[in-house]
């Protein structure tokens, strides 16, 4: 297969909510034929069908990609031994290095603070015992370690493996499925799932929190501007202002920035491997992913659709049958188990099941353990200052606290009732 095989896109418009997105999807020749091929009808959308404009756009960025690509000559390191490691950080055109954050200040700093408060909060849940970080352990790389997928509070399983935290304001939606279009709309999300966190709704969150005089501070102070500040879009903005935080620069991010020293030579020559294979046609950009939705099983068809058929439970719509969006890769050699269903437990065989399915490559073990070698220059170190826990947030409950608490919420929500009469 020649590089612009590997490299050719198309482009698709896909709609989320009301909003719409473009991403560039790799599909091949041979994809490329089944949408329409040569002098055919262009691509169906998820709206629609594409312009001219649109798909002449595509080809045009597709050849760019080729031309650069052939550029930076990314051979493969196996296929060319004799050739150089060194790939010029100024020609590695789809990517671009992560910062870290410059601390907030003001009252920007203040919503970070109510946010970590919130995102370690127990009491958030039906039954006071697991918080976001329950399911997104900051200590862990934002995952739930050695699960396939999380317990909620009633202790049964969740449908889908735990993605990361950390960097996930790099994407283009939230969820595997994409059905939150920021952080701020993933947030409520998992408060009220039945299986996840439980509470009832929104009432019974904003209960709680009125219910304790710490909160209702932290709120006033964090949105002066507001005669009532408890309210959810709130409590999601400030979640989310926490999350947005939770970045982890690495020595990639160096490389990029053109210190040619900051990646071993086994994790050049695995970069090499990386580009050869097509990887960085779906995991590219900041944060290496989290840029489009992908089909699962491009070359070949992915085992057990029936469990998970990824967007089409969403939308109901045969075109998004096992489409999913595309995780992160940043520290993903820390976030196993890997895939949407958490059904994958080492980082070599992930690397190998996408070679498979997604680009038509049967790569040796030799390649999967260079690619692994360069994904390891992608894990950046823990702000552990920033992701320090507040003491009275974390604890469990007590015996016999659960009834407590549930009394001071109905008589919050009681209090608010008569406010409002």
């Amino acid at each position: 297969m020649t590089n612009l095989e590997k490299v050719f896109t198309v482009m698709q418009r896909r709609r989320i909510g009301a909003s719409t997105q473009y991403a560039l999807v790799p599909h091949g020749w041979a994809a490329l034929q089944k949408a329409g091929g040569a002098g055919a009808a262009a691509p169906r959308s998820s709206s629609g069908w594409l312009t001219g404009i649109q798909m002449r756009a595509g080809i045009l960025m597709a050849v760019l990609a080729c031309t650069l690509t052939m550029l930076t000559g990314c051979r493969g390191a196996s296929k060319n031994a004799q050739s150089s490691d060194e790939i010029s950080p100024g020609q590695l055109f789809m990517f671009s290095p992560l910062t870290s954050p410059n601390p907030a200040t003001g009252v920007a700093a203040l919503r970070v603070d109510l946010g970590r408060s919130l995102y370690y909060d127990r009491h958030l849940s039906e039954n006071a015992s697991i918080s976001c970080n329950s399911c997104h352990d900051l200590a862990n790389y934002g995952v739930d370690p050695g699960n396939a997928v999380s317990m909620g509070h009633n202790k049964l399983p969740g449908g889908r493996n735990s993605p990361t935290v950390y960097n996930a304001g790099l994407q283009f939606v939230q969820f595997w499925d994409g059905r939150a279009a920021t952080l701020a709309a993933q947030a409520s999300g998992p408060m009220m799932n039945p299986v996840e966190m439980g509470m009832s709704g929104p009432d019974t969150v904003l209960a709680y929190l009125r219910s304790r005089p710490a909160y209702m501070r932290q709120f006033k102070e964090a949105y002066p501007a507001l005669k009532d500040p408890v309210v959810m879009d709130n409590v999601t903005d400030a979640i989310a202002a926490f999350e947005s935080g939770l970045l982890t620069p690495a020595r990639w991010d160096k490389y990029l920035e053109g210190d040619v020293n900051a990646l071993s030579d086994e994790e050049k020559k695995g970069l090499r491997v990386y580009l050869d294979a097509g990887c960085a046609a779906c995991h590219a950009g900041k944060g290496l992913g989290g840029n489009s939705y992908q089909k699962l099983g491009v070359y070949r068809d992915w085992p057990d659709q029936q469990k998970d058929p990824g967007r089409f439970t969403l939308t109901r719509e045969a075109r998004d049958r096992m489409y999913f969006k595309v995780p992160l890769l940043r520290n993903v050699d820390r976030t196993g188990p890997w895939f949407h269903d958490g059904q994958v437990q080492t980082i070599q065989e992930a690397v190998r099941l996408m070679g498979e399915y997604q680009t038509g490559r049967k790569l040796s073990d030799a390649d999967v353990n260079l690619i692994v070698s360069f994904l390891h220059s992608l894990t950046g170190d823990i702000p552990q200052q920033y992701i320090q826990a507040p003491s009275d947030t974390t604890s469990a409950p007590e015996a016999g606290d659960r009834h407590g608490r549930l009394h001071k919420i109905h008589h919050a929500m009681q209090s608010s009732a008569q406010e409002g009469e």
